[in-house]
């Protein structure tokens, strides 16, 4: 069976390619082109993965990523936007959002962050698949997997499946750099990472970074410039 694409757009002229690249790349695709029966198409359809843009009529994409991520916790969704500011691309990781692609871009790099995303969220609903399946700790920080919350003293963090991940990876190599690159491929599920241009990394560990400073005072991610990241005590 194709993999099923729901696409939120209002302008009808770049909705008409993205449905016609899809559709030739095998996705079934459907189109829908206001907020409000984006949302309804959303909440009660069956999709592989979300395209959303965020300037919509009636209720926009960071409101429809928001509530789709409350009752579907692992839908896929790329925010699709001509916005490009940082407070924007935050915005629409802090409301859920699995990626973020400015427009104009490339087909190539949308296919393959969609691919990665969807195969992805496949892994997370298979009950077989489960990459951390014990508890453990990061610097002073006790990692729970059943309950996905990080403990700290008397403080209580909850986190998501990524954050898990991420954290997971930089506490079996604690000080030490990883890179950006493993963190797309291995955590991200990016099979060809060297040719994906995406901040999901940098606006993730933005958001990890806040849950963590509500439990620890100090030291967490730090960001080594053109290298990658690291935790510090």
């Amino acid at each position: 069976m194709n993999q099923r694409v729901l696409v939120v757009e209002d302008e009808a002229a770049i909705a008409q390619g993205l449905c016609d690249c899809l559709e030739f790349n095998q996705y079934e695709v459907e189109w829908q082109a206001d907020g409000k029966s984006g949302l309804a198409a959303a909440l009660h359809g069956q999709f592989d993965l979300l395209l959303l843009d965020v300037m919509l009529p009636h209720v926009n994409g960071f409101d429809i990523c928001k509530q789709v991520r409350e009752q579907k916790p692992e839908q896929a969704i790329v925010m699709l936007t001509a916005k490009g500011s940082e407070a924007d691309i935050l915005e629409g990781f802090n409301r859920g959002a699995d990626d973020y692609i400015t427009k104009p871009f490339s087909v190539a790099q949308l296919l393959a962050r969609m691919q990665a995303l969807i195969r992805r969220a496949k892994e997370s609903n298979d009950a077989e698949v489960i990459s951390v399946s014990e508890d453990f700790t990061i610097g002073a920080i006790q990692v729970h997997v059943e309950s996905l919350q990080i403990v700290h003293a008397d403080k209580t963090q909850d986190i998501n499946r990524r954050d898990l991940e991420l954290l997971q990876l930089l506490s079996e190599e604690p000080g030490r750099i990883i890179s950006r690159r493993r963190i797309l491929r291995d955590v991200f599920g990016y099979a060809d990472p060297d040719n994906v241009e995406t901040r999901s990394v940098d606006m993730h560990i933005v958001k990890l970074r806040k849950k963590l400073a509500k439990i620890i005072d100090g030291g967490g991610i730090e960001t080594v410039r053109g290298e990658g990241y690291r935790w510090v005590a």
